[in-house]
């Protein structure tokens, strides 16, 4: 196991107004941890050293390495002195599945998507999530962003993490998870979930950050209809999100939010179409 604080004090020079004072601040740590399978690395992340397990559960559930942590058989974590390496060591037959999976990517080309190693995979198809019948009120969304933001220890010391919760009407916030890495943080959310659980179908995902395709990707593996965020969604992720059947609301700002598709799933009133 690692017990690397998440957080470091730090000096700096601070210009105000009123003039300029050296004083200390706290930032976020940032470390490069090591997810790998069966002794081989399979990617490394630039993430906050905390909730390791969750992390190596998440990704393994959101990448479609495995299809529930019944699969995997145990997880190490080897604090090393460039980062952290975390073992995890796949059952039987998942990771014969795996080691297929490995032996199909062509190798490196470059797309820089966290270690995917083939444009085909980034591109991979998402899970369909039509079905959950969850409905949500606009209270519910804005109250989702609002209780998101009071499970967020490391952003209030430091102002600079993502978060990712787990949002159920009538309930709250049922987990929440932080880090520097906006997908880092909905991976660790999703090991959690799993952890506990949770049925992804129950609630809705809540982040902080924008959404790209592949936080819609990792959102639909957890099983969740629902994705709500307070920044802006890509023209990807919109497309990915009406293919798979998902509710994206985006621009959560106070009282006043965006959705971007399958709208049906949440009562905001009549429409009113604006030129």
């Amino acid at each position: 196991m690692s017990d690397r604080p998440a957080i470091f004090k730090t000096s700096r020079l601070a210009r105000r107004a009123s003039g300029t004072t050296v004083a200390n601040r706290m930032v976020p740590e940032e470390v490069p941890i090591a997810l790998s399978y069966g002794g081989t690395t399979h990617a490394v992340m630039m993430a906050s050293p905390a909730d390791f397990e969750d992390f190596a559960l998440g990704f393994s559930l959101t990448e479609g390495i495995v299809g529930s942590a019944a699969e995997i058989e145990a997880i190490e974590v080897l604090d090393v002195e460039a980062g952290i390496d975390i073992q995890i060591r796949l059952k039987d037959k998942a990771n014969t599945r795996f080691e297929a999976r490995r032996r199909r990517l062509a190798g490196p080309v470059g797309c820089g998507l966290c270690g995917i190693e083939s444009i085909e995979e980034a591109m991979r198809s998402v899970c369909d999530v039509h079905k959950p019948a969850l409905a949500l009120s606009a209270d519910d969304i804005v109250q989702a962003v609002k209780l998101l933001s009071k499970l967020q220890p490391l952003h209030s010391e430091t102002g600079a993490v993502h978060a990712a919760g787990f949002y159920v009407p009538g309930k709250g916030i049922l987990a929440a998870r932080e880090d520097v890495g906006r997908h880092n943080a909905l991976d660790k959310l999703a090991g959690a979930l799993s952890k506990a659980g949770v049925d992804g179908a129950s609630g809705a995902v809540v982040v902080t950050s924008r959404v790209s395709v592949e936080m819609v990707q990792k959102t639909a593996a957890i099983g969740a209809p629902v994705i709500i965020a307070v920044s802006a969604p890509t023209a990807l992720a919109i497309r990915t999100a009406e293919t798979a059947g998902m509710t994206l609301v985006a621009l959560v700002r106070g009282d006043d939010f965006d959705i971007f598709t399958h709208p049906d799933r949440v009562s905001t009133g009549a429409a009113r179409h604006v030129a």
